[in-house]
Formats: C-alpha cells, sequence, structure tokens
C-alpha cells in the first residue's frame, strides 16, 4: 500500500540515484507528454510531498503518484526490467542508472515555476521539514461531522497518511474510526499518526505494532473477523467515505475502540 513512508522512501532511492547527473534519456509513456525531451538537462533534486512524488529536471518537474499499483524501480543501464515493458509510464536515464515509473496512477511534467501552487492544496507533510501540527489539527477540526477516519485521510487536512495509517492511529487511541470528528480529541490521534509514519520511514516493512514478523506487523488493518491481538474480540469491518463513490475499508475492534 503505497502511502507518505512508502514515497518517502521511493524519492530517496531516486533522488540518489539521479541528483548531479545530467539526463541522457527521458521517454515520457503518456500521450500528453510523449513527445517532451529532457535529454541534457540536470537533475536538481527528487523529493516527496505527501503521496506526491516529485522529480525535479532542468526547469521541469516530473510529477507522479503511484496510487494503488504504482512503483519506481532503478536498474542498471542495460539491466533487464522486473516487470513488463508495457507498464512502464516513465523512463529517466542518467549515466549509471536508469529509472523506470511502472503503473503510476499521475504523471505529469510541469515548469518548476509551478510546482508550489500545483501542491499548494496539501496539507503539512507528516515527513516533510514544514510539518505543522498545529495547522494539520486546525484543518481537521475544521469539519466536525465528518467521521474522523475520513478527516484523517483526506490529503488537504495533513499528506501522507493512507488507510494503513487511518486505521492503525484510530485504533492506538481507541477511537472508532465512523466517530465524528467534532467528539475526537485531535491533538493525540495526530500526534501518534506521525509517530508512526516517521518511524517506519526507513524501515522496509512496515509495523505499527513494533513486532516484525511477517502476520502480526499491524493491530487492525486488513484483519476484519480475526481476534484483536489486545483483548481478543473479533476485528470488525466496514466503509467510509467522503460519498458513495470513494468509500473505504475500515477495520476497529469494538471493545478496544468502544
Amino acid at each position: 500500500m503505497p502511502e507518505g513512508d512508502t514515497v518517502y522512501q521511493a524519492a530517496r532511492r531516486l533522488d540518489q540515484a539521479l541528483t548531479g547527473r545530467t539526463v541522457e534519456r527521458t521517454d515520457f509513456r503518456v500521450p500528453a507528454y510523449a513527445t517532451i525531451d529532457l535529454a541534457g538537462q540536470p537533475v536538481h533534486s527528487v523529493g516527496s510531498r505527501g503521496k506526491h512524488l516529485l522529480m525535479r529536471i532542468g526547469d521541469q518537474v516530473v510529477h507522479s503518484h503511484l496510487k494503488m499499483e504504482g512503483e519506481w524501480r532503478v536498474y542498471r543501464p542495460g539491466q533487464r526490467w522486473t516487470r513488463p515493458g508495457f507498464q512502464a509510464r516513465a523512463v529517466v536515464q542518467v549515466p549509471g542508472a536508469v529509472a523506470v515509473g511502472f503503473d503510476l496512477g499521475v504523471l505529469e511534467v510541469f515548469p518548476a515555476s509551478e510546482e508550489a501552487d500545483r501542491m499548494a492544496y496539501l496539507g503539512p507533510d507528516l515527513l516533510g521539514p514544514d510539518w505543522d501540527a498545529a495547522e494539520a489539527i486546525a484543518r481537521i477540526a475544521s469539519r466536525p461531522d465528518v467521521p474522523i477516519a475520513v478527516a484523517l485521510g483526506e490529503q488537504r487536512n495533513l499528506a501522507g497518511l493512507g488507510n494503513v495509517y487511518v486505521n492503525e492511529a484510530c485504533f492506538l487511541r481507541g477511537i472508532r474510526p465512523d466517530r465524528a470528528t467534532g467528539t475526537v480529541d485531535v491533538p493525540p490521534l495526530v500526534d501518534v499518526a506521525r509517530r508512526m509514519i516517521v518511524a517506519n520511514r526507513d524501515r522496509i516493512a512496515r509495523t505499527t505494532t513494533g513486532n516484525d514478523r511477517r502476520g502480526e506487523r499491524l493491530w487492525v488493518y486488513g484483519r476484519g473477523g480475526e481476534p484483536c491481538r489486545r483483548c481478543g474480540t473479533t476485528i470488525e469491518h466496514g466503509r467510509l467515505g467522503r460519498n458513495d463513490v470513494e468509500l473505504r475499508d475500515t477495520w476497529w475492534c469494538p471493545s478496544c475502540q468502544a
């Protein structure tokens, strides 16, 4: 599940492979950008903003969002790709490395001068240097009738949390995901969410329980019908969203999250 920590790690790998080098070849396999050629341009940096990945090349930004299936992989020139070529949406080659974006949910190229405006709608970045807890809390609290799980996952409130962290944070604070935001003590919830994602930004396998063993890394996410790790009560499952089109799965313990 690509959440903020996954994108943070991807950006760091790409930054290490590309930054400071001159582009030899680009191939954007999206009709709107297929004619763009950034060969000869320097790679200034690669960074993340919540779930968004931003590759800054020359005076352009290559912006991608992984959505559910996307990922970036780095290869040596001439190395065989480990995913089918028809899944590739972007190729950026520099001396010594080829970055390939597969099944990217969003891919666009725009002038660097537009980056700030295009990303302005996002809330404070949980893994960014400009993290502002007070601003994130204020944005969440501004809509007290919204279910807390929906508010936490809204990228306009705070950028980086996906469904895994939303469900796990609610469990750790003993809050049902469908509770109205106005009835929730928001600051401690935001604090635990940030502590979880920061703790995982350098980990290979995400864990919220502190246990690295496979199958024991999460408290409630994806565990409907299984016993709660804390009290043994059967984990329940439901769906929540801003509307009927954007429903997301939720899980909770009816005892620990009364």
